[in-house]
C-alpha cells in the first residue's frame, strides 16, 4: 500500500509538473510509471540507496549531473530537478563555449531532468550504497532536446522503422590499464611486468585477474552484456566484446556505462584506466569497433546472401553509404586532438574509407556475408567517442547508401583496387568539413552540427594555442 501511494503521488506530480508547462506527453507519463516500478523493484532487492547519481551524457560522452538523496525519486519524477540546458554542450574540460549560443549568452536557462526507464542500477564499486540512473533533459519549453545524443540516435532509428527495418549492433571496446600517476601531466606507465606486445597472452590477463574479474562481475551486476575479454596488443591494453543487440539505444548505453565502470573499478584497486584513443605513441591505439546488420519486418537479415562469399546488393549499398559519408563524419569518429594520432602513417589502426571481406586492414570489414550473422564491421572509431553519436553516424551512413546508392570502390581484396585516400589527420579540417556537410546535417540536424562544431573548434583552439616543450627543444636554439 505504501508503494502504491508513492506511485500515485510520483506520477501525479510528474503529470502536474508537465501540465504546468503545457507539455503533458503520454510517453513521459508512462515513463514516470515505469520509473516508479523500477525504483520499487530496486529497493525491494537492495534497499533504499544512500544516494542516486543522476547521469546526463553530454556531446563529449562526459557524464554530468547531480547526486540525489536515495529517497528522492519523487523529486526527480515531479520535474523539480534541473540543470542548465547548456550542460549538453560544454567543452571537454567543462567550460562554456560562447560560440555555441548556449550558456550565459542566453541567460543559461534550466532544463528539466527526466529519468530513462530501466536505467536505475546499483554501483558495485562505490563505497556505501550508491545507485545510478541515466537522465535526459527537456528544453526550457519542455520538448526533447535537439542536442541530446540519445535523442539524435533515436531519430535515426525512427528513419529505419519507417522503412520497416531494424538495426542490430554490437560494439567492441579497447582500453588501457596503467599505474596511478601523481600528476595529470605525467605520461602513463603500464602495470609492472607488462610486455611491450601482449598479443592475446593469457598470463598477462591472469596478472590483472582481480581487476578484470571485478570489471566483468560489475558488468553482470549492471546488466551490461559482456562477451569475450582479451589482452590486446599494447602494454596494459585489454578489449571487451559485447553481445549483439536489437536495442541500439541499449548498445550505445552499454558502451557509455562500461567506460565509467572500468575507470571506477580500476580506481578502487589503485590503478587508472583510460579509453583515450592513443595513450602511447609507439603502441596501438584503442578503438571502438561496431558490428552492424539490418533486419526486415519478418526478422530476416537483409544483408544475408545465398551465394557464399559474395555480398548481396543491400550489404554493398550499406557499405558504400558508410564509406561515402566517412570523411564528412570523421569529427564524430575522431572527436579529439589525440584521436588523430590513430590516423598517422604507420599507425596500427585502419585509416582509410576502404573495405574488404574478412580483411582487418580495411576501414569496413565484412566478417560474414551469409546467414543470420551477415554484417559489416566499422573499424574507424576510437574508444574516446560518444557511442550514441557514432552509432547515429554509422546507421546514418547505411541509410545514405540504401537511399542514394552511391558508388562503391573495389574491395581491398581485388587486384585492380587502388588505395583509397587516407582519412586526414588534421583535426581542424575534419571539424570544418563536418560543419559544412549536408550528410551530417541530415543525420544530426543543423542545430546540433553548429553547436558540435563550435564546441570542437573551442577545443582545437585550447589545445593548439600553447607552445609545447618539444617546439622549444627543436627550434628555440637552432632558428
Amino acid at each position: 500500500m505504501e508503494f502504491c501511494r508513492f506511485r500515485q503521488v510520483a506520477v501525479g506530480l510528474l503529470a502536474a509538473s508537465l501540465l504546468s508547462r503545457g507539455i503533458l506527453f503520454d510517453d513521459q507519463v508512462a515513463q514516470g510509471e515505469l520509473m516508479t516500478d523500477d525504483y520499487h523493484a530496486y529497493c525491494a532487492v537492495h534497499g533504499v540507496p544512500d544516494r542516486i547519481e543522476l547521469m546526463l551524457c553530454d556531446i563529449n560522452a562526459i557524464l554530468r549531473g547531480k547526486w540525489l538523496p536515495g529517497d528522492g525519486m519523487e523529486k526527480l519524477l515531479s520535474g523539480a530537478v534541473k540543470l542548465p540546458y547548456s550542460t549538453y554542450a560544454p567543452a571537454i574540460m567543462g567550460n562554456e563555449v560562447a560560440a555555441s549560443g548556449l550558456g550565459i549568452v542566453e541567460g543559461d536557462p534550466d532544463g528539466v531532468l527526466v529519468p530513462v526507464a530501466g536505467s536505475l542500477k546499483k554501483v558495485p564499486w562505490a563505497a556505501g550504497h550508491v545507485a545510478q540512473i541515466q537522465v535526459e533533459m527537456l528544453t526550457p519549453n519542455g520538448a526533447p532536446s535537439l542536442l541530446s545524443p540519445r535523442e539524435i540516435l533515436k531519430s535515426v532509428l525512427v528513419r529505419f522503422s519507417n522503412k520497416g527495418l531494424r538495426p542490430v549492433v554490437a560494439t567492441e571496446l579497447e582500453f588501457y590499464l596503467f599505474n596511478t600517476r601523481t600528476s595529470t601531466d605525467e605520461a602513463p606507465m603500464p602495470p609492472d611486468g607488462t610486455p611491450d606486445a601482449q598479443n592475446y597472452e593469457l598470463e598477462v590477463a591472469a596478472r590483472q585477474e582481480v581487476i578484470l574479474a571485478e570489471i566483468l562481475a560489475a558488468s553482470a551486476a549492471q546488466g551490461l552484456p559482456t562477451d569475450t575479454l582479451i589482452a590486446e596488443y599494447g602494454p596494459g591494453q585489454f578489449e571487451v566484446n559485447f553481445h549483439h543487440s536489437r536495442d541500439v539505444l541499449s548498445a550505445a548505453e552499454t558502451a557509455l556505462l562500461f567506460r565509467r565502470l572500468v575507470r571506477g573499478v580500476a580506481g578502487k584497486h589503485g590503478m587508472e584506466a583510460s579509453f583515450m584513443a592513443k595513450p602511447y605513441a609507439d603502441a596501438p591505439g584503442s578503438g571502438m569497433h561496431v558490428h552492424c546488420s539490418i533486419l526486415n519486418d519478418a526478422g530476416q537479415n537483409i544483408f544475408s546472401t545465398p551465394f557464399e562469399g559474395r555480398p548481396n546488393k543491400e550489404l554493398l549499398q550499406a557499405v558504400a553509404g558508410v564509406l561515402a559519408s566517412m570523411e564528412d563524419l570523421q569529427a564524430i569518429f575522431a572527436p579529439h586532438l589525440n584521436s588523430y594520432r590513430r590516423f598517422q602513417p604507420l599507425s596500427f589502426a585502419p585509416s582509410s574509407p576502404d573495405w574488404g571481406v574478412d580483411n582487418r586492414a580495411a576501414g569496413v570489414r565484412l566478417p560474414e556475408v551469409s546467414g543470420p550473422a551477415a554484417r559489416f564491421e566499422h573499424r574507424i572509431s576510437g574508444a574516446d567517442v560518444n557511442p550514441y553519436l557514432v552509432l547515429a553516424a554509422i546507421l546514418g551512413g547505411v541509410l545514405h547508401g540504401l537511399e542514394g546508392d552511391p558508388d562503391l570502390p573495389l574491395p581491398l581484396d581485388d587486384p585492380k583496387a587502388k588505395p583509397a585516400p587516407r582519412l586526414g589527420h588534421d583535426w581542424f579540417a575534419a571539424v570544418s568539413r563536418f560543419s559544412a556537410s549536408n550528410i551530417a546535417a541530415k543525420i544530426f540536424g543543423a542545430e546540433f552540427c553548429d553547436v558540435y562544431a563550435a564546441v570542437k573548434l573551442d577545443e582545437v583552439q585550447a589545445l593548439t594555442h600553447d607552445i609545447t616543450p618539444a617546439e622549444y627543444r627543436y627550434y628555440l636554439t637552432r632558428l
